[in-house]
């Protein structure tokens, strides 16, 4: 009888469904997933290895995208080979505290990556709006600071989602209806009250995501505002090129995660797959974009990458 109590409240391993009514696809579904999978491994790890091994990239701007890339290969390999070992071999099962950890990293990272967009947006705002000031500014310290404080922040404010899911009572099932553990899909397995569940999860993302966004957009107010100021056309279209590349990349991670978070709390009649494909596209998509969108917009990284390209080919 205790036996069953503790199955019930603490399972031994849960069901990863996939996609739910496109089983007979996925092993079509997981070769775009591979491509974007391997497309972000090389660019990003192309990205690190480029900024790190050239000193004239020793700059605020490419020191974040550095540690962006860095976020952005961990929480892609926190999901992805899951995923194709689900797609390719039908590896379902999912250990309680793997699934757990899955969770926490996969939130964490996410926040963290909000964090470093939002410097990443402040970076633009001093070297445009102040620029005679940015390297008093954004000091080596300051970005140590800020680096520190972003990887904190993600780390202590997710700790208790593994703890708080650790507490309920999963008499329900064990099937995830889903490609990979998330805190929402958890919640809706428990008997027990989750409200205050709820209200924290709806809290922190207000206060990570939710605020990041804003203030990114208040940095791009003003950075818009200063831009059209600039005398030169030619400085006008340089800085609009540049900011243009970034914002898209904001774009292509907050819309998909947005989505992703109200269908989860309140889209009753959205179609089951429908969410679990926004779901992954937030997650493995902006990982795969990142470099591509950063490397091609920004002049000294695509001249970088030239050099070691043409070095290698000789």
């Amino acid at each position: 009888m205790l036996a069953q109590n503790r199955t019930n409240f603490h399972p031994a391993t849960f069901l990863l469904l996939g996609i739910p009514g496109l089983e007979p696809f996925h092993i079509w579904i997981s070769i775009p997933f591979c491509l974007v999978y391997l497309l972000a491994l090389m660019g990003n790890c192309i990205l690190v290895f480029l900024i790190k091994t050239d000193s004239s990239l020793h700059e605020p701007m490419y020191i974040f995208l550095c540690m962006l890339s860095v976020n952005d290969l961990i929480i892609s390999t926190t999901t992805l080979p899951k995923i194709l070992s689900l797609f390719w071999f039908n590896d379902r099962e999912i250990k309680f505290k793997a699934c757990l950890t899955q969770i926490f990293f996969i939130h964490s990272l996410s926040t963290i990556e909000s964090g470093f967009l939002l410097v990443m947006a402040f970076d633009r705002y001093v070297a445009i709006c102040n620029p005679l000031r940015h390297s008093t500014i954004l000091t080596p310290g300051v970005i140590m600071t800020l680096s520190l404080a972003i990887v904190l922040r993600g780390f202590i404010l997710l700790t208790p989602h593994p703890f708080l899911l650790l507490r309920l009572t999963y008499c329900k099932s064990n099937l995830i209806a889903h490609t990979y553990c998330e805190f929402m899909a958890l919640i809706k397995l428990a008997c027990d009250n989750t409200r205050i569940h709820r209200i924290y999860s709806l809290m922190l993302a207000f206060l990570t995501g939710g605020l990041d966004f804003m203030l990114i957009i208040c940095s791009y107010t003003f950075i818009l505002y200063a831009v059209f100021q600039l005398p030169s056309k030619k400085a006008r279209l340089k800085a609009l090129s540049t900011c243009g590349a970034h914002f898209g990349v904001i774009l292509v991670s907050y819309i998909p995660a947005f989505f992703s978070f109200i269908s989860h709390r309140f889209g009753k009649h959205i179609a089951p797959y429908i969410h679990i494909f926004i779901a992954n596209i937030y997650l493995l998509l902006p990982p795969m974009l990142n470099p591509i969108i950063y490397g091609v917009n920004t002049k000294s990284i695509r001249e970088r990458f030239l050099k070691v390209f043409i070095y290698t080919k000789k």
